[in-house]
């Protein structure tokens, strides 16, 4: 059966894994040093406790060294708790949106993109091309890096949270429920059929992954696993694959929702899709009920990270880079940087 451990014991076994072979005095040192009030005997008691779960082993006359039990321990836990971190995070951004997508201001949550200055021109042209598709509008900010970050240049836009946000400041509680790549179609919406479309028809998920909190981890793992085709749609206007999400929300808000979600759409890009319950066989997982209805969003901010990842112009990014004001977004011809007189 697998340990349950608690935090203090990961950071313990991260600290084994970084300083290896490691004494217990070493350690008890190392642990007050990252804010732990603990005394060595406690350490050796964990110690020892780890010896004995085989994640652990003792170097004669050196210390402790990690087992490759205790290295994959170690890996589930850091992953446990960087997700405990990102829904943390996550909870905190939307609860300080306040973007009223009627009004078209306030507060919303930003992805950003890190570019070098030679790429900045293809990366704006990039855009251009994706707003004369029913993807757009996508407002967005080109500004110089700070001297912590990568890059030149870093180009800011909405994300998909912002949405959640939205809803959230509206007492509507919608929750992600599947994120994943989705085929999309660029069609001229907006009818009255079901399901509702906005931005394009998103036809079906070709990748899912389940699970509790966001998509942004999962936004980042898709591009860099290169599942997503965003060049297709650009250069053919047809067919290609989206990463994007689903979240649920109840049933008894469906008017309000969609109304909110749809003027966020309008006002920062994306494609969006509802589905009423009866509507929702074709999500994966199973996970529809006739107390939720669904929203499949494709955000700006996913769209352009993955767009400028395929054309090679964006190698850093940050899905939830913080919060800005909708006032510093604007469209992509006005975020051109002004020629100079060398120009």
């Amino acid at each position: 059966m697998a340990p349950d451990l608690d935090r203090r014991t990961y950071d313990l076994l991260r600290l084994v894994d970084q300083h290896g072979p490691i004494g217990s005095i070493h350690l008890f040192e190392l642990m007050q040093l990252h804010g732990y009030d603990i005394k060595d005997r406690t350490i050796r008691l964990l110690l020892s406790e780890l010896d004995s779960l085989e994640l652990t082993e003792k170097v004669p006359g050196q210390g402790r060294r990690l087992t490759a039990k205790g290295r994959a321990e170690l890996e589930k836990g850091d992953v446990n708790t960087r997700l405990e971190q990102l829904r943390a995070r996550i909870a905190t951004l939307s609860s300080h949106v306040s973007y009223d997508p009627i009004d078209d201001s306030g507060v919303l949550v930003a992805s950003a993109a890190f570019l070098s200055e030679a790429d900045a021109e293809a990366a704006l042209e990039l855009i251009d091309r994706l707003e004369t598709l029913p993807l757009g509008p996508l407002p967005v900010a080109l500004e110089p890096s700070e001297e912590h970050e990568p890059g030149d240049l870093r180009l800011v836009t909405a994300s998909s949270i912002t949405l959640d946000g939205v809803l959230l400041a509206h007492g509507v509680d919608a929750s992600i429920s599947n994120s994943g790549v989705l085929e999309y179609e660029p069609t001229e919406d907006e009818s009255d059929d079901a399901p509702l479309t906005f931005g394009g028809r998103i036809l079906r998920y070709t990748d899912v992954i389940n699970g509790e909190g966001s998509s942004i981890d999962v936004v980042s793992l898709l591009i860099e696993a290169g599942r997503s085709d965003v060049r297709s749609v650009i250069e053919t206007g047809g067919r290609g694959l989206l990463v994007g999400d689903s979240r649920e929300f109840p049933i008894t808000r469906f008017e309000e929702a969609r109304d909110l979600a749809v003027a966020t759409r309008r006002s920062l890009g994306g494609a969006l899709e509802f589905r009423r319950p009866r509507e929702q066989d074709h999500l994966p997982g199973g996970t529809a009920t006739w107390a939720f209805g669904s929203i499949t969003y494709v955000g700006p901010g996913e769209l352009l990270l993955t767009a400028l990842s395929e054309y090679g112009l964006a190698a850093d990014w940050e899905t939830l880079y913080g919060t800005v004001e909708r006032a510093t977004l604007e469209p992509v011809r006005a975020a051109r940087p002004e020629p100079t007189l060398d120009d």
